[in-house]
This record gives structure tokens, C-alpha cells and sequence, in this order.
């Protein structure tokens, strides 16, 4: 996926689109924080050349690998708050899992889940996607909200899933499926 063919997409307080080198100081603020990756699958940045880094592997994965990552930003002011990530794209399966990450000054605001189903409309209505998956830490409650409200079913629970910063985490399962998202709609 070429980042430059990266739409950009506008729900109601904030737009997905491609990230520049503009944003990589709130890049950083949001991948730093250690509350904000605390169910991540990597480490927090450790240095604002980790986020140089990361938005090179952003863009480089964005236009060579099965994966879609957009920076999510209000739309009033364009300032970065977090990331939505389409990955594992399989588009003859019809299938791709989803990651998203919020700074921590915006939760609560229902900006990630304004900025999911905006990226879920996208996902099955546009790149006409029949299944999404999510894993998500069993302690990440919040989380799992966000994945339930959006009509996402706990599928499976993969123990000791990953290992990050020295600890071994569980994953819940979720899956999603174009039909169930359509009847949720209407």
C-alpha cells in the first residue's frame, strides 16, 4: 500500500490519514507513555529518535507489507492523538486484524471509538473486508469495551501470547464480521 494512496478518512471529531514528519513529537508522546503501551505488544519509545524510526517503519510497511496504519487527528486543529492499523491485510481471504493506540490525555472522549468505526466502515464498506480480529490483554478493560461496543465477539483466549518488557501477557480474541457490523448499523 502506497503511503501516498493512504485515504484519508473523516468521521466527526477527528480524520485518519497518512502521518508526515510533522507528527513525530506527538508520535512520541503517544508511544512513550508507559500507560498507553502497557498492553502494547512492544516496549514504550524510549527516545524521540525511536519515533523517527517508527514512522520510517510506518510509511516503509504502508507502501510495501499487507498493512494500513493512519494517524488519527482532530480535525480542527490536525494534531496527531494516536494510531489506527489495519495489518495482516489479506484481501483474498477478505480478512486483516486491527491495532489502535490513543494518547492518554484523550481517553475517555470517545475519540478511538468514533475513529474505529470510521475506520470499520472503511474496512468492510470499502476495501469490502468479510472478518476483522483484535487481541487485546484481558486486563485492558477499557479496551475491551471499545471492542465490544463496536460489535466485536471474544472469540478465544491465547495464554501467554506475548512476552514484552519481560512479562508474559495473555490475549483475548475478538473477531468482527462484515454482516454483524451491518446489522449493528441499521
Amino acid at each position: 500500500m502506497d503511503q501516498e494512496i493512504l485515504p484519508t478518512i473523516n468521521a466527526m471529531r477527528v480524520c485518519l490519514r497518512s502521518m508526515s514528519q510533522t507528527d513525530i513529537d506527538p508520535l512520541f508522546a503517544v508511544f512513550s507513555d508507559p500507560r498507553v503501551t502497557r498492553y502494547w505488544s512492544t516496549p514504550p519509545l524510549t527516545d524521540r529518535e525511536a519515533a523517527v524510526t517508527l514512522l520510517d517503519e510506518i510509511q516503509n510497511s504502508n507502501r510495501q507489507n499487507p498493512m494500513m496504519k493512519w494517524g488519527v487527528a482532530f480535525l480542527a486543529n490536525d494534531l496527531l492523538i494516536g494510531t489506527v492499523t489495519l495489518f495482516n491485510l489479506d484481501l483474498s481471504n477478505g480478512r486483516a486484524e486491527l491495532g489502535y493506540a490513543l494518547g492518554r490525555e484523550h481517553w475517555g472522549h470517545g475519540y478511538m471509538q468514533e475513529a474505529l468505526q470510521a475506520l470499520l466502515s472503511y474496512a468492510f464498506d470499502v476495501l469490502n473486508l468479510r472478518r476483522l480480529e483484535a487481541d487485546v490483554d484481558p486486563r485492558n478493560t477499557a479496551s475491551i469495551r471499545t471492542l465490544e461496543r463496536l460489535g466485536f465477539q471474544r472469540e478465544g483466549f491465547l495464554r501467554e501470547r506475548w512476552h514484552v518488557n519481560g512479562e508474559i501477557q495473555d490475549a483475548f480474541f475478538y473477531g468482527l464480521l462484515r454482516r454483524e457490523w451491518q446489522k449493528g448499523k441499521n
